[in-house]
């Protein structure tokens, strides 16, 4: 019988200081275990990212930490403060952008905090903007300051670049990393893309039939360079882990 242990951190109980810990996490569905007796330490400030092919479990993992799916077997301690944003900006078409931000809150927050979070994520200009109005890359940024508005101690992305067109998906890679810096909370980016997730994280998972198989440590200084030999030596050691042949492909 799956037992819900899916537990916000507290300050006694955190007593190791770990945004995320997770110990023993199987998630099943149809008698199919998508997370089976999964492992997981994230620091507060570090920046995780996860990869793995579709199907592996990320997503699952993400939505457990996000609180959205609790029928889960062992343990999963979480920081109470979290945020997560989806590709999908997920915005309330008859919502005006500040409302969007807000939603959620609890209380009545005035204007002034989804001005304050749209500001930081570069769109103070839109907000009295229909979401309909917005391009992709605006949607994901509101989408983002409703993450932020939160004052979360752990942000969780599920791949919120994938729908982006090249250029503006650069754009939103260079402002997540901004804003990482500047806010000092812990992050668990989920995507398909490995140099993004080199680019951006401390640490790079690549998660296999629902557990992590293999871990880096990305000890490169910031902002990194795509063309460091050294960068391309990761990229290619997890695209082998990925199961990419990378000989054939330069071939």
């Amino acid at each position: 019988m799956a037992t819900d242990v899916h537990r916000p951190v507290t300050p006694t109980a955190n007593r190791s200081a770990r945004a995320v810990h997770v110990e023993g996490l199987t998630r099943s569905f149809d008698g199919r275990a998508v997370i089976d007796d999964l492992r997981l330490d994230i620091a507060p400030g570090e920046f995780v990212a996860l990869l793995g092919r579709s199907g592996c479990g990320k997503s699952t993992l993400l939505r457990i930490l996000a609180g959205l799916d609790r029928d889960i077997e062992g343990t999963a301690l979480v920081s109470r403060r979290r945020a997560v944003a989806f590709q999908a900006p997920r915005l309330m078409p008859w919502k005006k952008v500040w409302r969007n931000v807000l939603l959620g809150l609890p209380g009545r927050p005035e204007r002034a905090v989804a001005e304050r979070a749209l500001d930081e994520v570069g769109l103070g200009h839109r907000i009295d903007a229909w979401p309909k109005t917005l391009s992709g890359g605006e949607a994901q940024r509101a989408s983002l300051a409703r993450a932020l508005v939160r004052e979360p101690d752990l942000l969780l992305l599920d791949e919120p670049f994938g729908a982006l067109d090249a250029l503006t998906r650069i754009k939103a890679q260079r402002l997540v990393g901004e804003l990482w810096q500047r806010r000092g909370c812990a992050v668990l980016l989920v995507t398909h893309d490995v140099e993004e997730a080199v680019l951006l994280a401390d640490r790079v998972l690549v998660m296999d039939s629902g557990r992590i198989a293999h871990e880096e440590r990305v000890g490169l200084d910031r902002p990194r360079d795509i063309a460091d030999p050294r960068f391309a030596g990761l990229c290619a050691r997890l695209l082998e882990r990925l199961g990419v042949d990378t000989a054939s492909e330069a071939a």
